[in-house]
């Protein structure tokens, strides 16, 4: 170990004067005046830390005072030289007092201050309210929103009464102001919103509370109190400097929409042009050309359209993410940022730039020249001419679209013929709508062969091979159908087309559960879909299963409440379960929204002629003869409705109208018969003799019938035995020349009663084919016990 040089040593050491070798207690009371505790009273930093929370302060770093050293201007001796004792200047007046016992008790300390803890609260109340915001719920983000106002205003009155008002922290009471006019505004409370944006803005001491005043015009904009939204949106953009080029343009074009929102297009204009000289973007662009189309200046849509597609959108096209050669580590970096964030925010820019541009192309392309086919081309040409070349085939789809919707379906067809040549990708897609045209036109083979090309020129396109099962389903072959919806799902489990047709196949393949399973799938994709739910009910139907029907047939009349097609099948399922009364309402408000469906009528004449109000019936049976006038069975209902309720004048006039217009009808005659026999009119002869001449003509007519149908398969067994071909054609022809004479299939006849007897079969009886209801069957027995005829008026 190296000792160190004495003489070194005491280069260091300061003897101390001659002329005080007499004071041997010299320097005794020289202390570092940091440990001073007498003046603590008058310390302001000192008592400032003992009010703020536990004293925080920035730490003072102290060195260790140093032997020798003059710390303060007060030069401490040495203590291993110099002895320790009393000091000149401790006798000059000074006291000897050490612990300060002279000074007596210290003064108590202040109460320890609450506000910072309040301020706390109030900081966590905030950030709560932004988080339940940002989380949907916007009740609890305002009730946050106004606990923390309250907290702030108590601790505001706190600081007020402790300190002066310029200590007041005007952060938190902005950021509390400005957080709860924003949760106004989320809950639409709007009122209250713009009140607190006024208390913001009116106070001079909050710097740039004038900028919430786009908020302020913001909401005026959802109120459409336009005038006061561009009023406030002025005033924002004169407190905001040229600095902030990015805001101020966001509010010029917010003043265009509200221009274009009171048809000030002028104005609006105005508004748009200026952006798209300063600072180009795709909405301006598009509102633009808006306002162009509304005041009907084409030379400026054009214009606005080239702007338009010029906006750069500022990303890195596809070439980028191609390895230009086999380098791993190239590869990898590639793949890692093929579908990163910032490459899907390219993919919706680059989307959306398509969307704009496709949208300003249909609108303005009938507008802009004579004919929509020649705007669609000059816009096809300022596409291809631009780095949006691949829309220019979008747009000649779009062309075709248009002629259909002209129904010039020609024209249609050939604009996406032109695409057979082009790349797969357009030529699948315009193959695809050729296959949706010729679908429709009910041309399968054109269809079939236009949905193999869109498959063959992209195998994985779903809509292609959703076309292609719709012709083989069209053609029966529900197996193979499926098989290419399948595959359309598999390519594309979105694809909503294929999985509804698939359910349908299964249905028609009787493969229920299946069936059922698909479009119990396809419900939740597509919420209230009225062809799904009607789709669900139907299968439970079949099923037997009227309750589970019964409720989703409910939701489907939640969705669409006025379809008859619906309200009629409710009606149906309550009626086979025999609830008359729920089947009578179904049945009723099907009636209103659809007063044509001979079904519906015929179902409530039939409930009404049941529960005995036979009068209440007959609107019903005279509005099925308007919509069937050469059906005579409306006609005689009405007749029956007026005889059973006592109108029997009316009855027989009905009757009498009835015979004018169906002479050879046998029920109307046998009902004149008998009434006029009832009550004593002398027309009774002349109708029996014309009863009697009809039915003579139709006893023979049936004759005729029978004979030839008799000598028909006479010689069709001959022709049989016998290999002999003409005879069986001879015996066909002369039955067919049989059946063509008037029979029980003509208007007059129309009844449906095959064999003609002495009684009166009523119109509403079995030969309908609803099945017949217990209300339907009761009915036709009562007209049978009240109107048979007896063998003494009528013999056979």
């Amino acid at each position: 170990m190296k000792l160190a040089n004495p003489v070194k040593m005491m280069q260091n050491v300061h003897l101390a004067p001659k002329a005080d070798e007499d004071d041997l207690y010299s320097g005794y009371n020289d202390y570092n005046p940091t440990f001073d505790t007498e003046d603590l009273e008058n310390d302001t930093a000192f008592q400032q830390a003992v009010r703020t929370s536990h004293g925080r302060r920035p730490p003072v770093i102290e060195k260790e005072p140093m032997t020798g050293a003059v710390q303060d201007g007060v030069a401490r001796p040495l203590t291993a030289v110099h002895a320790a004792g009393y000091t000149k200047a401790a006798l000059r007046g000074s006291v000897f007092d050490p612990l300060g016992q002279a000074r007596g008790p210290a003064p108590p300390l202040e109460m320890k201050n609450e506000d910072t803890y309040v301020k706390k609260k109030v900081n966590e109340l905030v950030e709560e309210s932004c988080i339940a915001n940002s989380c949907g719920d916007l009740k609890l983000a305002l009730e946050k929103a106004k606990d923390a106002g309250r907290k702030e205003r108590v601790l505001v009155r706190q600081r007020e009464q402790i300190a002066s008002p310029e200590n007041i922290n005007l952060d938190l009471t902005y950021s509390v102001l400005f957080n709860l006019a924003s949760q106004y505004s989320a809950n639409e409370m709007y009122a209250e919103a713009l009140n607190t944006y006024q208390v913001i803005v009116k106070n001079k001491m909050f710097s740039n509370g004038g900028r919430l005043k786009v908020n302020m015009a913001n909401i005026y904009l959802k109120q459409r109190n336009y005038s006061k939204a561009i009023k406030f949106y002025r005033m924002a953009l004169d407190q905001i400097p040229n600095v902030h080029k990015e805001m101020r343009i966001k509010i010029m074009q917010n003043i265009g929409v509200a221009f274009i929102k009171t048809g000030q297009y002028t104005d609006g204009i105005s508004s748009f042009e200026h952006i798209m000289s300063t600072s180009p973007n795709l909405k301006a662009g598009f509102n633009l050309i808006l306002c162009y189309f509304a005041i009907g200046d084409r030379e400026q849509m054009k214009k606005a359209f080239q702007k338009l597609i010029t906006v750069p959108l500022e990303i890195d096209y596809d070439d980028k993410y191609i390895s230009p050669n086999d380098d791993p580590h190239t590869n990898l970096l590639i793949e890692a940022i093929k579908n990163d964030q910032l490459r899907q925010m390219e993919r919706e820019r680059k989307g959306m730039a398509e969307k704009y541009i496709m949208t300003a192309a249909k609108l303005i392309a009938p507008a802009i020249e004579t004919s929509f086919a020649i705007g669609y081309d000059w816009c096809v040409e300022v596409v291809k001419a631009s780095h949006y070349v691949e829309l220019a085939n979008d747009l000649e789809i779009n062309k075709a679209i248009t002629y259909l919707r002209q129904k010039d379906f020609y024209q249609a067809v050939e604009t996406l013929k032109m695409f057979e040549k082009k790349d797969s990708r357009v030529k699948s897609a315009a193959a695809t709508n050729l296959s949706f045209l010729y679908y429709l036109e009910n041309e399968l083979a054109q269809a079939a062969n236009y949905a193999d090309l869109a498959v063959n020129s992209d195998r994985y396109n779903p809509s292609a091979l959703t076309n292609k099962g719709n012709t083989v389903f069209a053609n029966g072959d529900y197996e193979k159908a499926a098989e290419f919806y399948k595959e359309a799902l598999r390519n594309d489990s979105s694809c909503t087309e294929a999985l509804y047709n698939i359910g349908l196949t299964y249905k028609k393949l009787n493969r229920i559960d299946e069936a059922l399973d698909c479009f119990l799938k396809l419900q939740a994709i597509l919420r209230n879909s009225a062809q799904v739910l009607y789709q669900i009910a139907s299968l439970y139907e079949i099923m037997e299963d009227p309750n589970q029907a019964i409720e989703w047939l409910m939701q489907l009349i939640s969705v669409v409440p006025t379809d008859s097609h619906a309200l009629s099948k409710l009606g149906e399922l309550y009626d086979n379960e025999g609830d008359k009364s729920q089947a009578f309402q179904y049945y009723y408000e099907s009636y209103r929204y659809f007063p044509s469906n001979i079904e519906v009528i015929e179902w409530l004449g039939a409930y009404y002629i049941d529960t005995q109000f036979c009068e209440k019936a007959i609107q019903y049976f005279e509005r099925a003869a308007l919509i069937q006038p050469t059906q005579v069975k409306w006609q005689l209902m009405v007749a029956s409705c007026y005889r059973r309720s006592g109108n029997y004048q009316k009855a027989l006039d009905t009757y009498k109208e009835i015979h004018r217009k169906f002479p050879e009808n046998v029920e109307c005659l046998r009902f004149l018969v008998r009434l006029c026999t009832d009550m004593g009119l002398k027309e009774v002869q002349e109708y029996v003799t014309k009863l009697k001449r009809v039915e003579k003509l139709k006893e023979i007519r049936e004759q005729r019938v029978k004979s030839g149908r008799d000598g028909s398969a006479r010689s069709r067994r001959e022709g049989s035995g016998s290999g002999d071909s003409g005879g069986s054609a001879k015996g066909e022809r002369l039955s067919a020349k049989l059946r063509a004479l008037p029979g029980t299939n003509e208007p007059y006849e129309s009844s449906g009663n095959k064999e003609i007897d002495a009684s009166y079969v009523d119109p509403l009886g079995p030969q309908t084919e609803r099945p017949k209801t217990a209300a339907r069957k009761r009915m036709d027995e009562d007209e049978f016990a009240d109107e048979e005829l007896g063998e003494d008026l009528l013999p056979e």
